[in-house]
């Protein structure tokens, strides 16, 4: 509930006011209580347009609001994030957030793309701590685990060097990350027990609700719930997807009609979509890409007094009229990736 202070809280840093204002989720068996708006630093590379100053202000205002939970990746900008958020960190309270990195998805070329083996995954490690100033992360993740040869590899290899890493203090908790869910279903059961969380992106918003489907099975296995990605990678916003979205033509087709509807009533879509996939109650935090001050206060916004009069109007007129059936891209980008393997 709003209103008490999280385990996170260092006075003298945070804004007690907006700390307060923050609800805090349990995070299924890790015992960290997670704010439920949280950080996403795929946003702090290239890859969405970014200013590095403006990336380390958005990150310091986001921390004293009372978000404390940060993900990241050695996949966004090849290593550009951790450097961002390791100098964004490097003078604020350890004990103030919770942060969470990923292993496995590496380089732009299809060729370097992903790496499951125990000596890389090793490596990847030593240089995400190294890029972030840190000593240990609080999640390390399996990046993307559909792309693997097969889930014996992540089982074998890429797990049990986590695992090892988790004793050696470099990380405390495991979790993993895809697309498809079903695949997470799937290796969380061969694994029982093993995995503490899962981050699930793009999987309930205006466009797709398959998350809903698995709620009760994370819950089975109390596993902490990462929903990420309200926006769809950028899908849902007025500013429309970033070009290598793995969406279809049509399904941007589709969502350009809706962005053009919040257009005309000057409503962001971005807000809409916030607002609509923060309403879930059964997952831990939801996960979001914020490069600007500005977006955060969207978010914020979105997360604490909902939708006024004419943004409540625009939202049911898009889910009567415009996006109406739900969709997703899955396998669009696994059947790019095997193909271009293939003509190597």
């Amino acid at each position: 509930m709003p209103g008490k202070l999280p385990a996170t809280y260092v006075k003298g840093f945070h804004n007690e006011e907006q700390v307060k204002r923050m609800e805090y989720r349990k995070f299924g068996k890790t015992g960290l209580e997670l704010s439920k708006i949280s950080f996403g630093g795929g946003a702090l590379c290239a890859n969405y347009g970014f200013d590095l100053d403006e990336g380390i202000k958005t990150v310091h205002e986001a921390l004293k609001a009372g978000i404390n939970y940060i993900d990241t990746a050695p996949w966004y900008g090849q290593g550009r994030s951790e450097e961002v958020l390791g100098k964004a960190l490097k003078d604020v309270p350890r004990e103030s957030y919770y942060i969470a990195t990923k292993v496995a998805r590496y380089e732009l070329d299809y060729e370097h793309m992903f790496d499951f083996s125990a000596k890389k995954t090793r490596e990847s490690v030593e240089k995400s701590l190294q890029l972030l100033g840190l000593d240990y992360v609080d999640v390390i993740q399996i990046h993307d685990i559909e792309f693997a040869p097969s889930l014996d590899i992540v089982l074998n290899e890429t797990l049990p060097t986590l695992e090892q890493l988790v004793k050696e203090g470099k990380a405390k908790y495991i979790g993993l990350s895809a697309y498809p869910i079903s695949v997470l279903k799937e290796c969380i059961s061969r694994a029982a027990g093993r995995f503490d969380t899962v981050l699930v992106y793009a999987r309930y918003t205006l466009t797709d609700n398959t998350l809903l489907d698995y709620l009760d099975f994370f819950k089975s296995q109390n596993m902490g719930v990462v929903c990420a990605a309200a926006h769809a990678l950028g899908l849902l916003t007025n500013a429309g997807p970033p070009a290598w979205h793995p969406a279809s033509n049509e399904q941007k087709q589709l969502v350009r009609q809706a962005s053009k509807v919040c257009k005309d009533r000057d409503v962001e879509l971005g807000k809409l979509a916030m607002y609509y996939t923060s309403q879930l109650n059964e997952v831990s935090t939801f996960l979001t890409g914020m490069q600007t001050r500005q977006l955060l206060a969207t978010n914020l916004a979105a997360a604490y007094d909902g939708l006024n009069a004419k943004e409540q109007e625009v939202l049911q007129h898009l889910r009567e009229n415009v996006l109406t059936k739900p969709f997703n891209w899955e396998g669009n980008e696994l059947e790019k990736y095997w193909s271009a393997l293939k003509t190597k």
